[in-house]
């Protein structure tokens, strides 16, 4: 079988990309825009950031905020009809995951709308059009939602997230500036940047990686370890480094899938609205000890990107622990909890099978089961 690599078309990084909206808007002619952010954004004057620029350019657009963290069924349909409503004819995306996630599935039911019903979008959905076109510009540092071609999304009344993977949904661009997260709290810089290095292990030690992808998970993981607890102290330099980090991560995960950290990380978002990359990053070295015996030679080229020293000298079960003390130290170090309070033994029964059933489960390196789930469960319990 082939290999498969999806990206932009076009995307700008590094200081003062924003700039380049306006432009791209002009030149495609964009009449009316739709803005997919959140509320907290807007708030806080991020969001204004781009209108800014659209109001100085004087493109008409329409701001849609009603966003969850979690993104949720509702707010997917209540954008489209949002979408509808102001005769817009374009995306711009501003925000984490949930802002570039609900835009994504707005973008696909607008170009698709025989899949107006969001939940027939789980999975890989056979739609036919690319989706409304879009610009994404990330505001944190770990979904990269930007460059993937996936997008998740909440089902409130069944309590469970579900993943789309959809070659249609890629935004055609991506603008990755660093002045866009400048504004992001400590433990929210931790938490996504802890979400991308999730991605960047789990692509490189999935079923699916390969060369390519692979280059691009090591770099990711050598530029998260160097940068990510400087970028949580606000460090300029070290907020470009993860903003590009995590961007790199997405180019290799999008395309060869992750793992159970990922589906187990679903779950405790959907269930007790843990945030998703807490979640990740309180499983991410459990997950790493579960796999270890199904990943080769890798977990030296973990440690290695991730800092440690002598690791050619050391015995395969030396490194293997080698990578997975250095992400536990990581992660302690920008203050992620290692429990999770909310966790109930009368919950474990759904929450594996809800991990089972994620659409992440099935590239994990290892083959698991529900039994051996509510196990890794049991683990991060207090």
């Amino acid at each position: 079988m082939a290999n498969r690599i999806v990206l932009n078309t076009i995307s700008y990084h590094g200081k003062g990309a924003i700039k380049e909206i306006a432009p791209i808007a002009q030149s495609k002619g964009w009449k009316h825009i739709f803005v997919c952010s959140d509320p907290d954004l807007i708030k806080f004057g991020v969001t204004s950031k781009v209108t800014d620029l659209l109001d100085e350019a004087k493109i008409p657009y329409t701001v849609y905020s009603g966003i969850k963290p979690n993104p949720t069924i509702e707010n997917v349909v209540d954008g489209v009809e949002s979408f509808k409503a102001c005769g817009a004819d374009s995306i711009i995306a501003i925000g984490g995951g949930s802002s570039m996630d609900t835009a994504k599935a707005i973008g696909i039911i607008i170009a698709n709308p025989e899949f107006a019903d969001v939940r027939s979008l789980e999975g890989v959905a056979p739609t036919k059009n690319h989706a409304v076109p879009t610009i994404a510009v990330p505001t944190t540092a770990g979904t990269a939602a930007e460059v993937t071609i996936n997008y998740v999304i909440t089902d409130v009344q069944k309590e469970r997230k579900f993943v789309c993977v959809d070659e249609n949904d890629i935004p055609e661009y991506a603008v990755v500036d660093p002045d866009m997260m400048s504004s992001m709290p400590k433990g929210l810089t931790a938490s996504t940047g802890m979400d991308a290095l999730t991605h960047a292990i789990e692509g490189y030690i999935t079923k699916g990686a390969w060369e390519m992808s692979d280059m691009f998970h090591l770099e990711a993981i050598k530029l998260i370890a160097k940068h990510l607890r400087g970028a949580v102290e606000n460090n300029p330099e070290d907020r470009e480094g993860m903003a590009l980090a995590q961007y790199i991560a997405g180019m290799g995960f999008s395309n060869v899938g992750l793992g159970i950290a990922h589906s187990i990380a679903h779950t405790l978002g959907a269930h007790y609205d843990t945030p998703h990359g807490v979640a990740c990053a309180m499983m991410l070295p459990i997950v790493m000890e579960y796999n270890e015996d199904f990943t080769g030679e890798k977990y030296r080229e973990i440690a290695r990107a991730m800092g440690v020293e002598g690791v050619d000298e050391m015995s395969q079960a030396e490194y293997r622990k080698a990578a997975v003390d250095a992400v536990k130290k990581l992660s302690a170090d920008v203050g992620i909890p290692a429990v999770n309070e909310k966790v109930r033994e009368e919950d474990l029964d759904v929450l594996a099978a809800d991990a089972y059933a994620d659409a992440c489960r099935p590239g994990n390196p290892r083959d698991t089961n529900e039994a051996e789930l509510k196990e890794l469960y049991k683990k991060i319990m207090a």
